[in-house]
C-alpha cells in the first residue's frame, strides 16, 4: 500500500488571511484565526499544509507561516477587497488560477479542507478535478444567520445575499465528503430544515485554542494586569469585530442592571478597528451614544483593537467576560477567556452554551433578555466563591475539550472518505481562449506565475 500523501490544502477566501492576521479588519476575525491555528497543529502532526486564499491589494503571493505551513495567494476578481457575501462572483476565476498553480508545482493534497460558503465552492470543484476528498467547515450557517437578523427580509437579502448563499450552500452539503460542525446546534441546522445533510455526513468538532497563549495567572498578576489597563474595581471585558450580530448594544442595555447591583462596574469594550470602514465607525458612534442615553456613559470604556500579543493578558484582566451575541456560530473568545481563568457569562443565542456546565464552567443567559443578562454578570462579580469556581472549572473544560492538537487530530479522523470515484478532467494547461479579468502576478521569487484564466 502506498503512504498516503502529506500535504492539506486548506482555503479560506475572504478577508485578509495573513501569518500575523490583523484581526478587526473587514471580514477578517476568528475564522482566520481558526484557520492557521488548526493549521499550524496539522504541521506538528507530521503534515505540510498549504493555506490557499485569494490575492488582492498589495500582499505577497507566497508567505510563509512556519516551516510547514504557507499561505498561497491566488488572484481572482481585481485588486480591490471583495467582501465575502460576494465573493462567490469570483470564484470560478480563483478555481482555474488555483488549478494553474497546483499543476504547475506537481502538488498533490491528501484531502482539501474549506471554510465558509465561499471557499466551499472553490473545495468542492478542485476536489473533484484532483479526485481527493474534501471536508467543509461552514462556520457559520446561511439560513440561521437570516432567521436570526432584524430588518426587512429584502433589505437583508440585498446587503447578506442570502438567497445566493443558501442555495450555494446546499450544492456545498450534498457534495462534499464530510461536513465539520462546530456546535451541536449547527449539526442540528444542518441535518434538519432546508439543508437535510444525511447526520453520518456530519462530523461535530468544536473550534480551538492556543493552549501555549491563554492559561490562568494568579490573583496578584491579574491585579497587576487591571492596573496596567488603567482601571479600578470590578471589570466587565467585551471584545471582537464591529458587526451587529454581536450585540454590543444588548449588553450595553444590561449595563444598568448591572450597576444597580454593583454600582462600581466598569464595561471595557474593545471593539475598534485598524482600518474602520466608515459603516463600523458609525455603529461604534451609535453604541458611545446609547450608552449616555442608558445612563452609563461613565461606566463604559470604548477601547479599539487589541493586537494579538496582549488578547490573553487582557483577558486575565477582566473579572467576567461577556459574550452578548445575537447570533455566534461558536464564540472562540469565550472559550480564550475561560482558558485564561476569567469567569465567563455566554449567550444562549450560539452553540458553546450547549456544551459547558451552567453554574460549573460558565453562566448563560438570553442578551435578547437585557435584564436577565445583567443579572448574571453581576452575580459572577457579588459572589467570590461563584467566580472561583467558575474561573476554576471553566479553565479545565477549555483545556480538556478545546485545544488545537485535539482538533486538528479529531480532523484528520474525520477524513477517512475515499477520494471521489470520478476525480474529473486531467489537470493539463488550457489551450483555449484566455480571459482578460484575470491578473497576471508573481512572488519576488518568481514562486508563482500566474496564467490567466480560460474564458467561460
Amino acid at each position: 500500500m502506498s503512504r498516503p500523501q502529506r500535504r492539506i490544502l486548506m482555503i479560506s477566501t475572504h478577508g485578509y488571511v495573513a501569518a500575523e492576521p490583523e484581526l478587526g479588519r473587514p471580514d477578517t476575525g476568528g475564522q482566520v484565526v481558526y484557520v492557521l491555528k488548526l493549521s499550524e497543529s496539522l504541521a506538528r502532526l507530521g503534515y505540510r499544509v498549504d493555506i490557499m486564499t485569494r490575492r488582492f491589494e498589495d500582499q505577497a503571493a507566497i508567505e510563509t507561516v512556519n516551516d510547514r505551513v504557507r499561505i498561497v495567494r491566488i488572484p481572482a476578481g481585481g485588486s480591490q477587497l471583495i467582501r465575502k457575501e460576494w465573493m462567490c462572483d469570483v470564484i470560478p476565476e480563483w478555481i482555474e488560477n488555483a488549478t494553474r498553480f497546483i499543476q504547475s508545482k506537481h502538488l498533490s493534497y491528501a484531502f482539501i479542507d474549506s471554510h465558509y460558503w465561499d471557499a466551499g465552492l472553490a473545495g468542492d470543484e478542485l476536489a473533484r478535478r484532483l479526485g481527493i476528498a474534501h471536508v467543509h467547515t461552514p462556520h457559520s450557517i446561511g439560513s440561521w444567520k437570516r432567521d436570526n437578523m432584524d430588518g426587512d427580509p429584502k433589505d437583508l437579502d440585498r446587503q447578506y445575499n442570502f438567497t445566493r448563499r443558501i442555495r450555494d450552500e446546499r450544492a456545498v452539503y450534498d457534495t462534499a465528503d464530510a461536513i465539520i460542525a462546530t456546535t451541536p446546534q449547527q449539526r442540528e441546522i444542518l441535518v434538519s430544515g432546508e439543508y437535510d445533510v444525511p447526520l453520518d455526513k456530519v462530523a461535530m468538532i468544536p473550534p480551538g485554542f492556543d493552549d501555549t497563549q491563554f492559561y490562568p495567572v494568579s490573583s496578584a498578576t491579574r491585579q497587576a494586569l487591571k492596573r496596567e489597563l488603567g482601571v479600578e474595581g470590578p471589570l466587565i471585558l467585551a471584545l471582537g469585530r464591529v458587526a451587529a450580530n454581536k450585540g454590543y448594544d444588548l449588553l450595553l442595555q444590561s449595563m444598568p442592571t448591572v450597576v444597580s447591583r454593583v454600582p462600581g462596574a466598569r464595561l471595557l469594550l474593545a471593539i475598534g478597528s485598524t482600518d474602520p470602514t466608515p459603516g463600523e465607525a458609525r455603529q461604534v458612534e451609535d453604541l458611545r451614544r446609547l450608552a449616555g442615553e442608558l445612563g452609563v456613559g461613565d461606566q463604559v470604556l470604548f477601547r479599539d483593537y487589541i493586537p494579538d500579543e496582549l488578547l490573553a493578558d487582557t483577558f486575565r484582566a477582566a473579572d467576567v467576560f461577556a459574550l452578548s451575541s445575537r447570533y455566534e456560530p461558536f464564540g472562540m473568545t469565550a472559550v480564550e477567556a475561560m482558558a485564561c481563568g476569567t469567569p465567563t457569562v455566554i449567550t444562549t443565542e450560539g452553540g458553546l452554551w450547549e456544551m459547558v456546565a451552567w453554574g460549573m464552567e460558565a453562566l448563560y443567559a438570553n442578551p435578547l433578555d437585557p435584564e436577565a443578562f445583567g443579572h448574571a454578570i453581576a452575580t459572577v462579580l457579588l459572589y467570590p466563591r461563584v467566580a472561583g469556581q467558575l474561573a476554576r472549572f471553566g479553565s479545565h473544560r477549555a483545556r480538556s475539550s478545546f485545544t488545537w492538537n485535539g482538533i486538528a487530530q479529531q480532523l484528520v479522523n474525520v477524513q477517512h472518505v475515499h477520494p471521489r470515484s470520478d476525480p474529473g478532467p486531467e489537470l493539463v494547461p488550457d489551450d483555449g481562449p484566455r480571459s482578460p479579468v484575470a491578473i497576471p502576478v508573481e512572488s519576488a521569487e518568481r514562486e508563482v506565475q500566474w496564467v490567466p484564466a480560460a474564458s467561460s
